[in-house]
């Protein structure tokens, strides 16, 4: 049985595509995890379950048209849409550089305290909003309440794993966006 703390979310199935069970992917990943046999993992009814790709084919830059083993129609496809895809974090060693103690994917750092350079203790990350081509940290702050943050080295100066803490160095104003209304 596939445990949370084993995957890592890499992706996303969009929309079915055509007739014979390709789903529409955005992937995080090189396109030879896919063709290497890995596993992407989908929860379903609370399980985490591995599917395998039959064919993967390069739809852009991170977009790729998937057909799962088993997936035959669009039917069966049609309950995949909008799943999110995770892999296990095993699995993906291979496709990176870094060693494995060092490695953080962005699910690890959700619950780490974000913290200012100027403004000191934001909050706690919720989430992280990569649903248009500007990558956001979603921050829940007692005093400015939700904050969006840009999700990128102009703005983040470090991570802490071991503290569970974000520093951020934010322009002036970037706060004032996000301040509740009174």
């Amino acid at each position: 049985m596939i445990k949370e703390e084993e995957i890592v979310e890499i992706g996303k199935f969009q929309k079915t595509h055509a007739l014979q069970g390709e789903l529409n992917a955005l992937l995080d990943v090189d396109p030879d995890y896919l063709t290497d046999s890995n596993p992407l993992v989908v929860e379903i009814d609370g399980i985490y379950v591995p599917f395998y790709a039959e064919t993967v084919r390069t739809k852009g830059a991170t977009s790729y048209l998937v057909k799962l083993d088993g997936v035959d129609d669009v039917d069966a496809a049609s309950g995949f849409v909008n799943k999110i895809i995770y892999a296990p974090r095993e699995n993906l060693l291979n496709y990176f550089d870094t060693p494995e103690e060092e490695m953080v994917f962005d699910s690890d750092l959700i619950g780490f305290m974000v913290e200012d350079k100027t403004h000191g203790e934001l909050g706690e990350l919720k989430s992280i909003d990569d649903s248009t081509i500007n990558t956001l940290m979603v921050v829940e702050s007692p005093k400015y309440g939700e904050i969006y943050i840009p999700y990128n080295e102009d703005f983040i100066v470090s991570i802490d794993t071991e503290d569970e803490r974000i520093f951020t160095d934010l322009p002036d104003g970037l706060i004032n966006l996000n301040e509740k209304k009174q």
